[in-house]
This record gives structure tokens, C-alpha cells and sequence, in this order.
């Protein structure tokens, strides 16, 4: 059923990274919103919830860059299917784990998704390459007024807009960037870092969220607070801090080139070499590798050309694209051999390392 999205490009996978922020993967905003009058989904009847689903997704199929978008129904879906769209950040893992009466529309490019009858019942969510938190709040700011023209959303005078859980009220925005930190982890500060954010009321996760790994040096960084604070505030707020934390990573990289230079070229070499030549690479261990060549090209070590193949690996490593590449249910040890074997073949175009890009101190 997913086939058109996967022979899509997806703005998360396919970007140009922003000159000066090579630290920024994506922009990610989402605003949870509820239908006045009718229970939270958790608390809807099934017929409730098949009412909202419907419509829902007949407003949103009207309503601008959605009109060539893609609707799929949760429980017409496949686990594999599902987890592929888990992997592209399309959905989240609690709408696949959902009732019946949950479904989620995509646009054409895949730079919006809105989930229904998920925790609230509608999740919108607007997806950007690059560091821009501003440009994303604009494109998902105008469609939440859109969509609000046609349905009437719970709001609150004083308590904002209305939310299944509290942590959501207010603005219901949740803003995030995927950030690419390596010289943090390497250097052992990313821990440090994590807490001094959290005091100022942002949240450290792993690249999918809530309860992820943060393998490949991959981190998901978002606001906490959305009630008693204006939407531009939050986006203003968020803004500086990830300056911060961007300045932070830059200066690690630094540090870890003058202090142990040239075993963390040993480690971006030997990364090169195993995915090039590997039979069997297990995800954590691509992830783990491709944050290498990611920041081999951050060092000019590898052409900037090559940057957005290197992200768009980072997904298509993971195991639900893997499995749904080699069309079949293959087990753990097979998947870890096709993705090798996939590797290869997209990396061997690569060119050699160029060391000499790079000084090292003795």
C-alpha cells in the first residue's frame, strides 16, 4: 500500500543541508488539536472514533498541500508497512499500536503528516530539512488556520487549547530538530549537555523519540513547555538554545581532533572501509558507521555532494526499510546481510578519504 510514498523523495532523506549548520539533520513541528464536543480518543466509543477518522480525513483532503496527498487507514496496514512509516518519521509507534479508527494523511513530498485519532485527534506535523524552526512554524501555523476555518477545535480562554494529555496544553506545539552530534558523544560532554537543556525546560531523546537509542550520534531536541508561553517564544526560545548546543558540538570536534586526532581518523577510515566491504552490518553498526562518513564530509574529507545520500542511508539502513527493500519477511541474520550487500553497492561509488583535508597535531 506504501509503494507511492517509498518511490517518493522524503524531505527528511533527500535534503540539502543549510550552509553553516551541517549539525542539523531536520526541522520537525507538531501540533496536537481536538474537536469540540466529542471524547478524547482513548475515551471515544469505536463509532466515535470512526465518525472523527472520517471526518477528518474528508476536511483534509480538501484542505491545500493535501490534495495530493496520500490518506491509509492504521488497521489496513501491515506491521512491516506501519514500521516503515515509523522509520520516516510519518507516524508515530503509539498511532501504530492504536485502535481501530486511526489513520494518517501524508502529502505528496512528505513534508506534512496528520495523524487521527492518535493520542488527540489530530496530530499535524510539518517536516523541513536543515535548521529552520521559523520557516516550518510559518507553513504549519497557516495550515492549523485553514484547517480550524472548517472544524471546530477545542480551545480554552484560559487554559488554551485542549489536550488529551496535560503536558500538551496551551499551544499543543511540540518543536524538535534531529541534530547530528558526534564531537559531544566522542568527547564524553553529551551527557553534560543533556542536563544543562533540560534545566531551561528542553528535552534530549534518541532518533525516534521517546524511549530511542541515540545511535548514530543522532539526537531528537525539543521543547517541554507549551502552556503559558506564545508559539513564537517557544520557537524563539528552542532557537537559541540549539545555537548553543550547535557551538558546543563545533568545539568538540575541535577538541577531539587535538587531543586524539588521529585515532578519531583511524575510526573515520576504518568506518569507510567496513561499509564499502562488510557482508554483514547489523543497523546499530551502519548507523553507528554512516555518522562516521557523515562527519568525514562535515571535514571535507568526503565531497559535499555525497551528504544527502549519507542521511538518506541513515533510514534506509533501519530494519523495516530493509526488509521491505528485499520484499519479503527475511529474519535478523538475512536483513543484516542484504543491508551489507546494499551498502556496498550504493557506497561504492564513493571516493577515497581524503586525509590531507584534515590537519592533525601530534
Amino acid at each position: 500500500m506504501i509503494e507511492s510514498l517509498l518511490n517518493c523523495e522524503n524531505a527528511e532523506l533527500t535534503h540539502k543541508t543549510q550552509k553553516g549548520t551541517p549539525v542539523v539533520l531536520s526541522t520537525r513541528l507538531r501540533l496536537a488539536r481536538n474537536l469540540v464536543g466529542t471524547p478524547f480518543p482513548e475515551r471515544a466509543s469505536m463509532a466515535q472514533r470512526s465518525d472523527i477518522l472520517s471526518k477528518c480525513a474528508t476536511h483534509l483532503s480538501g484542505l491545500g498541500k493535501m490534495t495530493k496527498g496520500i490518506f491509509f487507514e492504521i488497521s489496513n496496514l501491515s506491521d512491516l508497512e506501519k514500521q516503515v512509516l515509523v522509520e520516516r518519521h510519518l507516524i508515530s509507534r503509539e498511532l501504530c499500536e492504536s485502535k481501530q479508527g486511526s489513520g494518517v494523511y501524508i502529502d505528496k513530498d512528505q513534508t506534512c503528516s496528520v495523524m487521527i485519532n492518535e493520542e488527540d485527534h489530530l496530530r499535524i506535523q510539518f517536516l523541513k530539512s536543515g535548521f529552520q524552526l521559523k520557516n516550518v512554524w510559518k507553513q504549519i501555523d497557516r495550515f492549523d488556520s485553514k484547517l480550524e476555518t472548517d472544524l471546530d477545535i477545542a480551545f480554552d480562554s484560559e487554559f488554551g487549547y485542549l489536550t488529551a494529555c496535560p503536558t500538551n496544553l496551551g499551544t499543543g506545539l511540540r518543536a524538535s530538530v534531529m541534530m547530528h552530534l558526534p564531537g559531544l558523544v566522542l568527547s564524553g560532554q553529551m551527557e553534560r549537555v543533556a542536563r544543562a537543556v533540560s534545566q531551561l525546560g528542553i528535552t534530549v531523546r534518541g532518533l525516534f523519540g521517546e524511549g530511542s537509542d541515540a545511535t548514530g550520534h543522532v539526537f531528537q531536541i525539543s521543547n517541554q513547555q507549551t502552556l503559558g508561553e506564545k508559539e513564537e517564544a517557544i520557537i524563539e526560545r528552542l532557537g537559541n538554545v540549539l545555537k548553543t548546543v550547535i557551538d558546543h558540538e563545533v568545539n568538540a570536534r575541535f577538541k577531539c581532533l587535538e587531543d586524539s586526532g588521529s585515532k578519531l581518523l583511524d575510526h573515520i577510515g576504518r568506518a569507510y572501509g567496513l561499509l564499502r566491504n562488510a557482508h554483514v552490518v547489523t543497523s546499530t553498526e551502519a548507523m553507528h558507521h554512516l555518522s562516521l562518513l557523515r562527519l568525514a564530509v562535515d571535514f571535507e574529507m568526503l565531497p559535499e555532494t555525497k551528504r544527502a545520500d549519507i542521511d538518506r542511508f541513515f533510514i534506509e539502513c533501519q530494519p523495516g526499510h530493509v526488509q521491505y527493500s528485499a520484499n519479503e519477511g527475511i529474519e535478523p541474520d538475512a536483513r543484516d546481510v542484504y543491508r551489507a550487500t546494499k551498502l556496498r553497492k550504493e557506497l561504492a561509488s564513493l571516493p577515497s578519504l581524503d586525509f590531507d583535508k584534515v590537519t592533525v597535531l601530534p
